[in-house]
């Protein structure tokens, strides 16, 4: 009886582009100006992102647009996401049974803390010109800059597993 070995390098999915954006917009108006100069289709998704970073649960939001016919997965995915925290204190004073909370970021991808946005694109591997997308979504007056990621560089590639 022949043995078959399975090594986890052959369940990787390495199959993916990822560009980083830095734009002031809302997710939404990003999406839609992102469908009118690529001619794709993103829409919001039912479900977000979950991440649990040090006790504090986020979610970030995720639009999406499956292209049937090439076979190719978009994804436009926040980076940054604001949540308040909420801390009891011990006090005997006046005030002691209010709560005092503040808000502190949460990223996806904590080692790019400036990137606003990140577009995933799956199976794109001879499919799309990289270069060509990352132009046109340069030319977007609201964008103020875009450029490919090495996934190779990326520490916590876990999280954009989605």
């Amino acid at each position: 009886m022949a043995i078959h070995k399975i090594h986890i390098e052959d369940f990787e999915e390495d199959d993916y582009h990822l560009i980083a954006l830095h734009t002031s917009l809302e997710d939404y108006r990003l999406a839609y100006f992102l469908n009118k100069e690529l001619g794709i289709a993103l829409c919001k998704c039912k479900f977000d992102i979950p991440l649990q970073v040090k006790k504090v649960k986020t979610s970030f939001a995720r639009f999406t647009f499956e292209d049937e016919k090439k076979v190719i997965l978009w994804n436009l995915v926040q980076n940054k996401n604001e949540v308040e925290n909420i801390e009891n204190i011990d006090a005997t004073d006046l005030f002691s049974n209010s709560k005092n909370s503040f808000s502190s970021s949460v990223y996806l991808l904590p080692e790019y803390k400036k990137v606003d946005f990140f577009v995933k694109i799956e199976n794109a591997a001879n499919e799309i010109d990289l270069d060509k997308v990352i132009a046109k979504i340069s030319k977007m007056d609201a964008v103020n800059l875009a450029y490919s990621l090495v996934k190779d560089k990326i520490k916590s590639k876990n999280n954009l597993i989605f």
